[in-house]
């Protein structure tokens, strides 16, 4: 074990990737997120497979798709027979950890899940069901539980959660320990409410917030609801304090790093950053994510490990939340359990030359399904539009080219693909999606 790298996954709640300069950001300097990238590997083409929260997480964690790990929507509970990678990976012999929101045991709020409830995350006094709280403290009328205060309240530098969550990270990180560790840190920003803590809140000026052009978009597919998003002055306070909500976070991810550099441990610690998917924040007249938009599903993917990640790699590849428990217990050195239906691409972390599908599948409820290409996006919506979108060419996806003519014979090859996938895996969409073949 003396040579088994740790596991440290830093989890955010409904960030863009346009929130960082790695990834072409403008407005919000990330220097310490950015360090991953420049250290190891940035993923371009990171898909998440369900642009849901609770379905979201049960795939990155399991490796398999929601309709089978049981939360396939929102405030459902994942299958107790269901392993994480931190079962596996306390299966070798480590300690594992958690903080943060889990969203994975059904309605409670905030919930503090039980230690029998936290699915191979052995140390977790601080996993909470949900919730998007702006101050939390460890003292309460119930000492056993911290206390989450109204939306309202704001914390402070040591109450405000992403900050209280990194301290209770750190208490982790600097313990003195035989085994190896894996924590995952679930920060719950900077999903809305749209509010952070002084002086993030008045860091961004929100007559500077560029607002995005698709936003009184007109001519949209049958299932885009009504406009969402508030008045323009509103929608720039929004995306400002969002914006302060990144650098709070950004922030902690460098306490997190120097703890480790002061332990002496960083670089034998795989440090992953990810999220579970986008916010709209006003793109095609929504917000927050659930609809079929690329913002929604494409995320941030950094990993740093010098030991088998090159610094400055960058993969364009496209890769899904699916297969990240696969492709990290493998470049951990340990297998898969084999129940997973994601796959291995620890071989493209490391630099080698392997066979790859670039594609990524879209599974959401029933009545959806979809698949990203290196090209295209194609998706179906039940008894609504289909579109398929140029994502080289149209990256603000305003032209549906469904019914394009010169597009006829991709379209048909990917549906066919698409019906192949899901009758595989027999998820719920596998009847439908064969009727369209």
């Amino acid at each position: 074990m003396a040579d088994s790298p740790n596991l440290l996954v830093i989890h955010t709640d409904e960030q863009s990737c346009w929130t960082l300069s790695a990834y072409g950001g403008t407005l919000v300097d990330t220097p310490h997120i950015d360090s991953l990238a420049k250290e190891g590997a940035i993923l371009t083409n990171f898909i998440t497979n369900v642009a849901v929260c609770t379905p979201s997480r049960g795939v990155f964690l399991t490796g398999r798709y929601e309709h089978v790990h049981g939360a396939y929507r929102n405030n459902l509970s994942l299958n107790r027979d269901e392993i994480t990678f931190a079962q596996a990976l306390r299966d070798q012999g480590y300690d594992t950890g958690y903080a943060g929101k889990w969203h994975l045991d059904g309605t409670p709020r905030p919930g503090w899940v039980h230690p029998d409830r936290t699915m191979g995350f052995d140390d977790a006094p601080y996993m909470f069901n949900r919730g998007h709280w702006k101050k939390v403290e460890d003292s309460g009328m119930n000492e056993m539980e911290p206390t989450a205060y109204p939306y309202k309240e704001m914390g402070d530098e040591n109450t405000y959660p992403t900050d209280w969550l990194t301290e209770k990270t750190n208490e982790f990180l600097m313990r003195d320990r035989e085994n190896p560790f894996c924590f995952m840190l679930s920060i719950p920003d900077p999903h809305p409410p749209f509010t952070v803590r002084a002086p993030y809140d008045t860091m961004y000026d929100p007559a500077q917030m560029p607002l995005p052009d698709t936003r009184h978009e007109e001519n949209q597919p049958s299932w885009v609801p009504n406009r969402q998003a508030p008045a323009d002055d509103v929608l720039r306070k929004h995306m400002a304090n969002y914006c302060g909500m990144v650098k709070v976070i950004d922030d902690c991810v460098g306490k997190m790093l120097d703890a480790l550099r002061e332990k002496g441990i960083l670089d034998n610690t795989i440090v992953v950053f990810t999220s579970d998917h986008g916010e709209y924040l006003g793109e095609h007249g929504l917000m927050g994510k659930n609809q079929l938009y690329e913002t929604a599903y494409r995320v941030p993917m950094l990993i740093r490990w010098p030991e088998k990640i090159a610094a400055g790699t960058r993969i364009d590849r496209l890769v899904g939340t699916v297969d990240f428990m696969p492709t990290v217990l493998t470049l951990m050195g340990f297998e898969p359990c084999g129940r997973e239906h994601g796959r291995d691409a620890s071989g493209i972390l490391r630099g080698e030359d392997v066979e790859w599908d670039d594609v990524c599948y879209v599974h959401h409820a029933e009545n959806r399904a979809g698949v990203f290409t290196s090209d295209y996006e194609l998706a179906y919506v039940v008894d609504h539009d289909a579109i398929l979108f140029d994502r080289k060419n149209d990256p603000d996806q305003v032209n549906n080219l469904f019914h394009s003519a010169e597009h006829q014979e991709a379209i048909a090859k990917m549906t066919a693909d698409l019906a192949a996938h899901h009758a595989s895996v027999d998820s719920p969409a596998a009847e439908w999606l064969q009727k369209l073949v």
